[in-house]
């Protein structure tokens, strides 16, 4: 059973997910918080598997207290929701930690669907969000950045894993792309993930970006 927080200011909002997700026989609402301080002493009490968290409430806001959440070590998952799709909101939230970010406006299926992703380990951006943060990111990189030495690790297929991961590749996607079977994917990664220290795919694409190892243009860390 995946256990959601819904942490949003608007009472109808949070409703509105609940009657979503319940009808799932595999997800149950176990709280509901209307700030970011409220939803902080929810996870503490209520240790869920996921926290629906709006970006912006009173008191406490989403990204602040993302940061907060996962500085304690829990392992509870956040999953950014927002009527804002501004690129600086998509980025800040991947920089807190969060492992997906999804539009309210987004379809029922598509929000239950980000629920399990997330649940399970893997990192979720709507389509349209990721396609506009990377093509922005990648047309004003941040200057002056050395190639981490952790990447030395990595080797050349898990290079070239890591630079389709950054653009957005499902793990299927890159199967296809690297002509291999998904599972040898989810192996790759998973390596990746072990050797740089990361959390997830969230973790993955800020740490490729911010290190200038992913350009327009180009496909792979390796044609760096």
């Amino acid at each position: 059973m995946i256990r959601v927080l819904l942490a949003d200011d608007e009472v109808l909002v949070r409703d509105g997910f609940r009657l979503i997700l319940e009808t799932q026989t595999d997800i149950e609402v176990v709280g509901e918080a209307a700030d970011g301080e409220q939803a902080l002493r929810l996870v503490r009490e209520l240790e869920p598997d996921i926290v629906l968290m709006d970006i912006r409430m009173p008191n406490l806001d989403g990204l602040e207290a993302t940061r907060r959440l996962l500085a304690t070590g829990r392992k509870s998952k956040v999953l950014m929701l927002t009527t804002f799709d501004a690129d600086e909101y998509v980025y800040e939230a991947l920089r807190a930690g969060a492992s997906g970010f999804l539009l309210k406006s987004s379809p029922r299926d598509q929000l239950i669907g980000a629920v399990r992703i997330v649940a399970g380990g893997e990192q979720l951006l709507a389509p349209a969000i990721m396609k506009r943060l990377i093509e922005d990111y990648v047309r004003r990189p941040p200057a002056g950045l050395i190639r981490p030495p952790a990447l030395e690790q990595l080797s050349d297929r898990e290079l070239d894993v890591l630079g389709l991961v950054a653009r957005g590749l499902s793990n299927q996607e890159i199967a296809r792309r690297l002509h291999v079977e998904e599972s040898t994917v989810k192996s790759h990664i998973g390596r990746i993930f072990m050797k740089l220290d990361l959390r997830d795919r969230a973790q993955a694409v800020v740490a490729a970006y911010e290190a200038g190892l992913v350009r327009a243009g180009e496909g792979s860390l390796r044609d760096l």
